[in-house]
């Protein structure tokens, strides 16, 4: 029962109509009786500085930040914990007593993913498209655990400034490429792991991809970090060929169980958000 006294977290970001945080969340603070309730709010670009500042004025527990705001709000913030500031891009924040802090559970939720399914990423080649906000926090993850990886983005530019960063940060230099389709072929033939961290083939462009079986070999991974459809078309042209494929379904629940403890300081029953996240997920209907 939601009181005067229940605290709010919400998700800001545009779109977030089809976002299954608010089941998972809602379902986690109801198994643990704690008085929180997760809700969504569709936030446009411009009007992201009113939103953080609504905040403190309201008293907003905590936020998860998704496509568009991920860098964006990482100014309008007051501070940030390592994971966000060595990042550059923030998915999780928490009001402190109207302290509003920064955090990134993406690149942890992910890594944790990839060494679930595929254990031991010494010596894996990995591939990863895209260089925004989940990029980043991925690139950054992998960097730590001393993985070796290209960055494949549409503006050359933008890779290069994530690249130039990470040698910064920590002292590694991956290669940058672009994503015109020979040049993805061509990376993908000494690659063991894509990982697709961009928009494409997300609801509603779910005929778009950037790699298509052809492009492909059976012994990669694909890991595609868009969970709306659970099955983009990236994943399946790479199940048809015989690659393995891993859904984004499975970072998002790995991060929004990281995100639930910042915020409750309670340990998230992680198996249960995976059960209704599947359980949703299962019943989209898409037209393809």
């Amino acid at each position: 029962m939601i009181k005067g006294s229940t605290k709010v977290v919400a998700l800001i970001g545009d779109p977030v109509e089809k976002s299954l945080s608010p089941p998972i969340h809602n379902e986690a603070f109801r198994s643990l009786k704690l008085d929180y309730v997760y809700v969504a709010f569709r936030v446009p670009r411009e009007l992201l500085p009113k939103a953080v500042e609504a905040v403190k004025t309201l008293g907003i527990a905590g936020l998860n930040v998704t496509i568009p705001h991920k860098i964006a709000i990482v100014s309008l913030l007051d501070a940030l914990d390592r994971s966000a500031s060595l990042v550059g891009a923030v998915n999780t924040v928490k009001n402190d007593g109207g302290k509003l802090v920064g955090y990134n559970t993406d690149g942890i939720g992910a890594l944790k993913v990839l060494e679930e399914r595929v254990g031991n990423l010494t010596g894996k080649r990995v591939l990863l498209l895209g260089a925004g906000g989940a990029a980043r926090a991925i690139s950054f993850a992998l960097a730590e655990k001393g993985v070796s990886f290209t960055i494949a983005n549409r503006t050359i530019g933008r890779a290069k400034e994530l690249a130039v960063d990470l040698e910064r940060k920590l002292g590694v230099r991956p290669k940058v490429i672009g994503i015109k389709p020979w040049m993805l072929s061509q990376a993908l033939k000494e690659t063991d792991i894509l990982i697709n961290a961009t928009a494409v083939g997300m609801y509603p462009r779910i005929k778009e991809t950037l790699v298509t079986g052809k492009m492909m070999h059976p012994n990669l991974i694909v890991f595609d970090i868009v969970y709306q459809p659970l099955y983009t078309r990236l994943l399946r042209e790479a199940r048809e060929i015989g690659a393995k494929v891993i859904t984004g379904l499975e970072m998002l629940v790995n991060q929004a169980a990281l995100s639930f403890e910042i915020w409750t300081g309670k340990q998230a029953p992680v198996e249960l958000m995976r059960h209704v996240a599947w359980r949703l997920a299962r019943g989209w209907r898409f037209s393809l």
